[in-house]
């Protein structure tokens, strides 16, 4: 499997693996503690990148077998590192909220956002995970093309 059908197929690994990674694999601790500005926040972030790129390891190595599609160490390496990295960047949440508010995206980012000084709960509708999951697409796109390259 070559060219565009081996982009296909590493693209849909790396999606369906975010995706059950990141809702599924990562811990309620991890969700609550990876945004926060001390030790143990920047802890969880890795804690929960850590088992996701495994998670997406595991998915690309099942359609290798799968499939018979053929894929270098090195670009897969380089591919989930950068995927790694960019998550671990946006999950942080402070990066991110910064760069939607310097594009003119703040307003988005906070839409669905619980008031302040209320008992309201986030919900995942909110402006702020959408923009963090389109992100964190663009990333699986770019590893997918580094890893099919």
């Amino acid at each position: 499997m070559t060219g565009p059908a081996a982009f296909a197929a590493t693209f849909a690994a790396l999606y369906a693996a975010h995706s059950f990674g990141d809702h599924w694999v990562q811990t309620h601790g991890q969700a609550c503690a990876k945004g926060a500005t001390s030790q143990s926040g920047r802890l969880a972030c890795l804690r929960h990148v850590a088992t996701l790129t495994a998670t997406k390891a595991v998915a690309l190595a099942l359609v290798i077998a799968v499939t018979g599609l053929t894929v270098s160490l090195v670009p897969v390496a380089v591919g989930l590192t950068i995927d790694a990295v960019s998550h671990y960047w946006a999950d942080r949440r402070a990066p991110l909220a910064r760069l939607a508010e310097r594009i003119g995206k703040g307003d988005f980012y906070r839409l669905g956002a619980p008031r302040p000084g209320t008992d309201d709960a986030p919900h995942l509708g909110t402006g702020a995970y959408a923009l963090d999951q389109s992100w964190h697409h663009l990333w699986l796109f770019i590893a997918a093309l580094i890893i099919a390259a």
